[in-house]
């Protein structure tokens, strides 16, 4: 966050120095497409995109972005957290931007693009026009609205129909889960909670024009884009030329280590109660507690936020936001008699949940395995402690 933080205030620094829609371009001048590789953090996962302007006659250098927070929003967190923050675009020099990544340890690569002073003055002065403050803001999409599908949509608007995007050359299909994958180690916290947190809607296929919303295949795809029939990059070479980074995981941190420990505590503690005859009321209610929170949570990124990627999140099944209110219940050594039906509609609720998981309906993270099997043994020692009890 602090480097997001320094990359503001060096837009704000910077933001209204450099070209003029009153200056004429030169002859000179050039227009590159900037790819950033991947980073550690979780915002850094899926790389970048950005749009280089030099113009050594008028002694400019810069690089426009889209997918800068707007930090003036009075209600930061919250916006972010419904999906209402404003993102902008940013203008820096280049040499802060090569800074950045280089602090990060991130490589930059630049496609340039082979355009005429008129085409090249058409995208500046798009771009510009963005950094008016009345046009700046725009609401982020993760998916259809981010720093990369910006990019062609740049190209699309200021070269018009002789810009083609060839896109043959994608040979696989995916779905969007697949390919925010790639960017992923499956035994991560941030794969599991993304698969948490991100409904259905993200397991259809994407189109190849779709793919790029990821900076990778906005790479890859300029490489098979013409203008008026030739191939649109010119140049390609190296900014920053650093290998990619291994980020070696701690196998005793990740979720398969901690989930697995879960599953087996809550397995041996559930088959101690029924060899005893009693009921550890602690540990149902954590269970309770922790779906129901998780419930509402899901429940709150699935219909008051404006998340497109997390509707119809069928995670909702097993988590389940009444448990929260089910968990005080469970205070009480005498159950009520409704609890017992209670759990069969939970038990009847995983069931479905791995039903819409193998007919594809959603694809869950792998590691959920770990939380139903520890949900479901303990709903059925509860179905069968009531029996004993009633």
């Amino acid at each position: 966050m602090f480097k997001r933080v320094l990359t503001f205030f060096l837009v704000l620094i910077f933001g209204y120095v450099g070209f003029s829609q009153k200056n004429q371009l030169s002859p000179l001048s050039k227009i590159s497409l900037l790819t950033v590789g991947t980073g550690d953090e979780l915002a850094a996962k899926f790389g970048h995109s950005a749009i280089r302007f030099q113009d050594p006659t008028l002694g400019i250098d810069e690089v426009y972005g889209y997918g800068t927070y707007d930090f003036e929003d009075p209600n930061f967190y919250l916006n972010f957290t419904r999906g209402k923050l404003a993102y902008t675009i940013s203008r820096m020099p280049l040499n802060f931007f090569e800074r950045e990544y280089k602090f990060e340890r991130r490589w930059v690569k630049e496609q340039e693009l082979d355009l005429n002073l008129a085409q090249r003055t058409a995208i500046v002065a798009f771009l510009e026009n963005n950094l008016l403050p009345e046009n700046k803001k725009y609401q982020y999409d993760f998916l259809f609205d981010n720093c990369a599908t910006r990019i062609p949509q740049v190209f699309e608007k200021t070269l018009g129909e002789n810009l083609q995007f060839n896109l043959s050359h994608v040979k696989e299909t995916h779905s969007f889960r697949e390919l925010i994958h790639q960017n992923l180690e499956l035994n991560s916290w941030s794969n599991f909670g993304i698969d948490l947190a991100l409904g259905s809607v993200i397991d259809r296929k994407a189109t190849p024009y779709e793919y790029m919303f990821l900076p990778i295949y906005v790479y890859e795809q300029m490489k098979h884009t013409t203008l008026n029939g030739k191939p649109i990059v010119k140049k390609e070479s190296v900014l920053l030329d650093i290998p990619p980074q291994s980020y070696p995981s701690i196998f005793l941190l990740s979720p398969l280590f901690w989930l697995s420990i879960f599953s087996l505590l809550v397995t041996y503690i559930t088959y101690r109660d029924y060899k005893r005859k009693a009921r550890s009321v602690w540990l149902d209610i954590s269970l309770f507690t922790l779906t129901g929170l998780a419930g509402v949570l899901i429940v709150f990124l699935w219909f008051f936020t404006d998340h497109d990627a997390t509707k119809m999140n069928f995670n909702l099944l097993w988590t389940f936001a009444p448990n929260l209110f089910v968990a005080f219940v469970l205070l009480k050594k005498k159950l009520p008699h409704w609890i017992k039906k209670y759990v069969i509609l939970l038990l009847t609720l995983i069931l479905l949940t791995l039903i819409l998981w193998v007919f594809q309906v959603q694809i869950f993270s792998a590691l959920i395995i770990f939380i139903l099997w520890s949900l479901a043994i303990r709903y059925l020692f509860l179905i069968n402690h009531l029996k004993q009890t009633a």
